[in-house]
Parts: C-alpha cells; sequence; structure tokens
C-alpha cells in the first residue's frame, strides 16, 4: 500500500484499544501499514494488558507518530499511534464518559477528513458509546449530536463535497463471509423506522446496494428484499406495505435494469441468501427494512467474523460488527478477529 490504512481506537473506556493492541501482537501481517488514530497512554494501557493476557514480556511496543506519511518509517511489531485527541488521564474501564465519547468524535473526525483527502487509503472504526457520544457534547464534541459512526461520517463527507446531508445517502451493510445485508434505516427507534420505510427509501437502498456490491464482486448482484410485515404482509392482511411502497420500488428497479426481487417473508429469505459450504446462496444481498431485522441473522452467524460497511460514501469505511463491550473491558478477554476481518474488507474495497 503506498498510503496508510487508518483505525481509530474507539471509546477508550470499552474493548477497542484492547481488540488493536491484540491485533498488531497476534496478527502483524494483517496489520503491516496499519496507523491508529487515538490516545498513546490508552494504546499503551491496552498493549500491557495484552501481553499480560498473553504472558508475553515486554509488550508491544506503542509509537506515537508526528503525521500520518511517516507511517512506513515504523519498525515491524510496534503499533504506531497519531495522538489525535485529548484525555489528561486514562479513563476506567467500562464506564460512560463524555470526556471519551469526546476523544472517540475527535479522532473520528480526523481520520474522516484524512481519509477524503487522500492523505490515507481507508478507515477502520473500532467501537464507540453511543451514550458517552452523546454526553460529548457537554465536553464540546461537534459531531456528538449523531447517533453513532454512520451520520457522523455522512454529514463530514457531506460538507467536504460541498453538499448536504440529504444530499449524500449513505447506508449500512452488514456482511460476513455466508451473508450480506443493506438496511433501509439504520440508528431508529421502531415505530420511526417503520416510518422510514418509503418507496423512495426503499428505491435508493436498491440503487445503492447494486452500485456498491457490484463495485466490490465485478458482476451485478442478486437482491433480495425482505417485507416489512410478517409473511411479508399476506397479501395486504398483515399490512399493506409491500403492496403500496416495496412493491412499486422493487418493480422500479427492475425496470432500471437491476437484479431485484421480493418482497419475500423476512422469517425466511436470509435463510435463501446463505452461502454455505463454499455454494453461493439463492441471492448476493438481502435488503431489509430495519436495523434489527437485517443485523440479527448476520451477527447470528457469529460476531467473529461480521464487518460493518457504510455504503455511498465518497471514502472506505469498514468496522467491527460488535459494540464497546463494557461488561468486558480491562478483562483481556475481547476477540479481535472481526477487526481484522474488517481490515481485510477494507483493502478488498479498496481493490
Amino acid at each position: 500500500m503506498s498510503k496508510p490504512l487508518l483505525i481509530t481506537m474507539g471509546d477508550a473506556a470499552g474493548i477497542g484499544p484492547e481488540i488493536i493492541a491484540k491485533a498488531f501482537c497476534e496478527s502483524p501481517a494483517e496489520m503491516a501499514g496499519c496507523v491508529v488514530v487515538g490516545d498513546v497512554a490508552t494504546l499503551r494501557r491496552a498493549a500491557a494488558l495484552t501481553s499480560l493476557v498473553r504472558g508475553a514480556s515486554p509488550s508491544l511496543p506503542v509509537a506515537q507518530l508526528a503525521a500520518a506519511a511517516d507511517w512506513q518509517a515504523v519498525p515491524p511489531r510496534c503499533i504506531p499511534v497519531l495522538q489525535k485527541c485529548e484525555l489528561p488521564a486514562l479513563v476506567p474501564y467500562g464506564q460512560v464518559s463524555a470526556l471519551a465519547g469526546k476523544a472517540a468524535a475527535d479522532c473520528i473526525v480526523w481520520a474522516a477528513r484524512a481519509a477524503l483527502s487522500g492523505e490515507v487509503a481507508a478507515m477502520v472504526t473500532a467501537p464507540i458509546h453511543k451514550e458517552a457520544l452523546a454526553a460529548a457534547g457537554a465536553a464540546g464534541a461537534v459531531f456528538a449530536r449523531y447517533p453513532g459512526h454512520t451520520e457522523m461520517l455522512q454529514a463530514e463527507a457531506a460538507a467536504f463535497l460541498g453538499k448536504a446531508v440529504s444530499e449524500l445517502p449513505v447506508r449500512m451493510m452488514l456482511a460476513n463471509d455466508e451473508l450480506k445485508t443493506v438496511l433501509v434505516s439504520i440508528h431508529l427507534s421502531l415505530r420511526d423506522a417503520i416510518n422510514a420505510v418509503t418507496f423512495e427509501r426503499v428505491l435508493q437502498t436498491l440503487q445503492i446496494a447494486h452500485q456498491s456490491v457490484r463495485g466490490v464482486s465485478g458482476s451485478p448482484p442478486r437482491i433480495a428484499v425482505a417485507g416489512l410485515n410478517p409473511h411479508a404482509g399476506e397479501g395486504g392482511r398483515f399490512g399493506r406495505e409491500e403492496l403500496d411502497i416495496i412493491a412499486p420500488a422493487i418493480a422500479k428497479a427492475r425496470a432500471e435494469g437491476l437484479d431485484v426481487s421480493g418482497p419475500f417473508a423476512p422469517d425466511t429469505v436470509f435463510m435463501r441468501a446463505r452461502a454455505r459450504a463454499g455454494q453461493a446462496g439463492e441471492f448476493d444481498v438481502v435488503v431489509a427494512m430495519y436495523h434489527d431485522q437485517g443485523l440479527i441473522p448476520v451477527k447470528y452467524l457469529g460476531l467473529a467474523q461480521g464487518v460493518n460497511v457504510t455504503l455511498g460514501l465518497p471514502l472506505v469505511r469498514t468496522s467491527p460488527d460488535h459494540g464497546t463491550a463494557f461488561d468486558i473491558a480491562g478483562s483481556g478477554q475481547a476477540d479481535a478477529a472481526s477487526l481484522i476481518a474488517a481490515i481485510r474488507m477494507a483493502r478488498r474495497l479498496l481493490g
């Protein structure tokens, strides 16, 4: 790689720094060319924890870089860190902290701007805590009003392009080796998510899924669409969204040349799309109507290989498919597999 791949450290009170340190320690070849955007002291604590758990000594060294361009001078088996946030002291593990939320937001914003400007190749984000992010508003975090990474990155990218946020539609895709699902809505209450199922949003999601998955696979994807209601509405008996909204959006997408089918009963369509034992499923990707409908099937197949990809951005961003895990933070139990899978996916998206 001619440019580094950035990893934001996530919430310092969670498992983000730990899984980063574990990834550098356990998979040095996978982490070659990666630079962490975060707090040096926090990463050193994580490296020491990883060393203690593994029974190794000394811990992996952490080197502070002056600029992203210095990444190639970092010796092997060393964690390079760009100090792009302020933490006056180490935050306690497993506790919601406005300072940790602000530090996480500052790292995300800096990494996004570096990726948008072409200074770095892509960004992979370690988990943030939504409550800490909200609390960071009082600590001066500009993007604290957004519920998560996706919305923050959308706003930052829109500002970079000189567009309104509404002019830069983005979608979340969660993917592993067996299943890919793209969501019509992301971080909304279930009541609001149902209201978000509109002809325009469904059609837009189909278009984004088609363009993005084709860009990775090189061929037009077979897209299945999950219904909103049980049994996909059963011909209007259990709701008319399929008849009045989803089916017309599918028809429009098919008229545009997209390979789209549905709406299908949401309790079976994910099984039909699942690839097993090296054999492709019936579909390449499933468009789900709301967050949990799409994410539960992918996460049930295993958190270790799941990757969150933001579609529609003018930059490559991936993330592990798990959260900050405050309950195990600092215990040494966190698994770096999903972070490593996210790094692999980012490189694949870069081509």
